[in-house]
């Protein structure tokens, strides 16, 4: 009890701290899985498929609080008039995320449609850009909120007098993301990518306060990721990611590796199994199976910051799947991409 009071305690400081921001920007530890949300330039960017449907489920902090984060997101996209433009495609698409943060039912709704364009560069190479545009809602529950000052050495009681005032308990805006891919693909063994992206190129404005300062911008968060996937033989293709990201002050590194091992004559049943490491916070394994065009992946984060003496190294787990396909026109199409 004591433990999980001190995990209040301080998300509450950090509330009333940094208010008007309120919560970071939906996150995955299985960035390569959620592409749209991971860089817009990803729309229709599908070196194996014409298209491609998935959802990511995250659930965490389970184990400290009575109401964990929970964040869904389910995203679709799909190559357009590969036979009409000379050496390139449009890419469309949309994603809906939702989250939702603790006990003070703090929600968060975003949908967003992508618009992205690939153009091939000679035989070997593909250069891709994109953006997309959004709505997103934020609501939160004042009456499940507790602050600092009602603490009174023992428990929270939300009943005693906060100085926290809320001027509204919903806030609304525009949000705008673009981002560019590069990929390079010598041989059939080996697929080389790697991206950057700037999500709230438009600074929206985002709080639950009557502030009329620049505090309650969102800054603008800047992405790279860097990876290559390398067939090895016909049983094994590898897939080695770097991924980084920063806002405001606080900056994510994640680096990794996961593999495909090929149960079947074609490919048509692999397991896959991986393990990557976000720097000072997380280990994070994953396992996985492939059927045929769908892909299941799980992953747990285990905590290694200074939070694990609380929560028991327990920190996330995370559950995706995506489902890709051609055109039956292009289904005998080459992968650009290693592949069983």
């Amino acid at each position: 009890m004591i433990k999980k009071i001190k995990i209040l305690l301080f998300i509450a400081c950090s509330l009333q701290l940094e208010a008007p921001l309120l919560a970071q920007d939906l996150h995955f530890s299985q960035f390569f899985n959620s592409p749209l949300s991971t860089n817009p330039a990803n729309t229709g960017f599908i070196p194996d498929a014409d298209f491609r449907l998935g959802a990511n489920y995250r659930n965490q902090w389970s184990s400290v609080m009575s109401v964990p984060y929970k964040t869904i997101s389910i995203f679709g996209d799909a190559q357009f008039f590969r036979d009409r433009l000379e050496n390139g495609w449009l890419g469309l698409g949309g994603v809906l995320l939702n989250d939702q943060a603790g006990s003070g039912s703090l929600t968060s709704t975003k949908i967003y449609g992508s618009l992205a364009y690939h153009q091939m560069l000679g035989l070997s190479s593909l250069l891709s850009a994109g953006f997309n545009i959004g709505w997103a809602n934020k609501h939160i529950d004042q009456n499940k909120l507790k602050f600092p000052d009602q603490f009174d050495g023992k428990f929270f009681d939300n009943k005693l007098p906060t100085a926290v005032v809320f001027s509204n308990n919903y806030v609304s805006y525009m949000d705008v993301h673009a981002g560019m891919n590069y990929a390079y693909f010598p041989d059939e063994n080996v697929y080389v990518n790697a991206g950057y992206s700037i999500q709230h190129v438009n600074r929206p404005k985002e709080t639950f306060f009557n502030d009329n300062t620049t505090n309650g911008r969102i800054p603008m968060r800047h992405t790279g990721f860097v990876n290559a996937i390398l067939k090895l033989n016909d049983r094994v293709i590898v897939n080695p990611n770097a991924y980084f990201s920063t806002q405001a002050k606080a900056t994510e590194l994640v680096l990794g590796i996961n593999a495909n091992y090929n149960l079947s004559q074609f490919g048509e049943k692999q397991l896959l199994a991986g393990v990557y490491y976000r720097l000072a916070d997380a280990i994070v394994p994953m396992v996985g199976f492939q059927l045929k065009n769908i892909q299941f992946a799980f992953s747990y984060d285990v905590t290694l910051s200074g939070l694990s003496k609380y929560n028991g190294y327990r920190g996330a787990s995370e559950f995706s799947i995506i489902k890709k396909g051609f055109y039956p026109e292009n289904a005998d199409r080459q992968s650009i991409c290693p592949s069983f």
